[in-house]
């Protein structure tokens, strides 16, 4: 059954894009206010030359790249183990309410952690902010997997408004703590619900490298179920696979990946909707080929979203949640045109 889901091969498909994730970063890399030809990156690269070349490469350009791809490829990855998991093209964290559950408990953090803490004469700890986040892509998707399943079949229409109504809740919750917010978290809160890694460094990537290589151990062992689950339930049971632990594994590692991420760059839509999606028109739904094919594409289209949005109002910035929802919008309403919702 699994030889007749990959229409390309996949290790010509996986190369492509290792070659197109390589192109797009050092696009990224030379891009910007101070132009790198691609014959200097290499001596910028490598701290071979002395100047602002060397120093918007290595400190401002690189970890935006590096943190822009471990978030692309986490979400994209998220939303194929949600559409492998629903049986769904149309599931994505961001529409089915996982981004907006982090959101809100990565906002509870920002606006009353530090008066919480002050209560018991500490400080806010470090973690505090993607553990909060953790928790509310966690209940966010529990909720909408129950909500949407019936006898072991998703309902697409249940699913879109589940969704729908766990968006709004989680945005009300948000806007409350927005109103309690003083100034300096309003500004913070503003630019940040917009999605953006302009403020990328090293010390969030040591931050989410965890979550990344839990996301890179849970993938191999999520792939043969996924297949398995697209015959449905009764059918993986059959083939050996424990349908409903691997569910709640599929359910953990979503949220994990999802709230780590939105806990560093803020809300980033339609990325594992359009990544997957595509990997999946182009080479089949085996999930041994379209995980880690859609981590790829997701890491690319991020990178190249970033970049679009450096250069695109210079020397202004565009939030990067905005430019992937200008680009994610249209793509999901092509998808709903195809798709008829019972």
């Amino acid at each position: 059954m699994e030889a007749q889901l990959t229409r390309m091969p996949a290790t010509a498909g996986l190369c492509a894009l290792v070659g197109t994730l390589v192109v797009v970063a050092m696009a990224a890399l030379a891009i910007g206010p101070v132009a790198i030809s691609f014959r200097e990156l290499p001596s910028a690269l490598f701290g071979e030359t002395a100047g602002s070349a060397s120093f918007a490469v290595q400190e401002l350009r690189l970890p935006r790249i590096v943190l822009g791809a471990m978030v692309g490829a986490a979400l994209a990855v998220a939303g194929a183990i949600l559409q492998g998991l629903f049986r769904n093209p149309l599931a994505d964290p961001g529409l089915i309410g996982v981004s907006a559950g982090a959101a809100l408990g990565a906002v509870a953090v920002i606006v009353l952690g530090e008066r919480v803490m002050s209560q018991f004469g500490l400080g806010v700890p470090r973690l505090l902010l993607p553990g909060a986040a953790f928790l509310g892509a966690l209940v966010a998707t529990l909720a909408v997997w129950r909500i949407a399943t019936r006898a072991g079949q998703t309902s697409v229409a249940l699913l879109l408004l589940a969704g729908i109504a766990i968006n709004a809740i989680a945005n009300a919750g948000v806007g409350v703590l927005t109103f309690l917010a003083d100034d300096t978290q309003l500004r913070t809160l503003t630019f940040w619900t917009m999605g953006s890694i302009a403020h990328a460094s090293w010390e969030d990537i040591r931050m989410l490298l965890p979550w990344m290589l839990l996301l890179v151990i849970a993938v191999p062992w999520l792939a043969r179920p996924l297949n398995a689950m697209l015959l449905g339930e009764a059918v993986a049971g059959h083939l050996g696979f424990p349908a409903h632990r691997m569910k709640q594994a599929a359910v953990l590692v979503c949220a994990l990946a999802v709230g780590a991420a939105v806990a560093l760059t803020g809300l980033i839509g339609f990325v594992g909707l359009v990544a997957p999606h595509i990997v999946r028109l182009a080479g089949g739904v085996d999930h041994r080929w379209l995980l880690p094919a859609s981590a790829l594409l997701g890491a690319a289209l991020l990178i190249a979203a970033d970049t679009l949005a450096r250069v695109i109002v210079a020397p202004a910035e565009l939030p990067i949640g905005l430019v992937t929802a200008l680009i994610g919008g249209p793509f999901f309403l092509l998808l709903l045109m195809r798709q008829r919702i019972p």
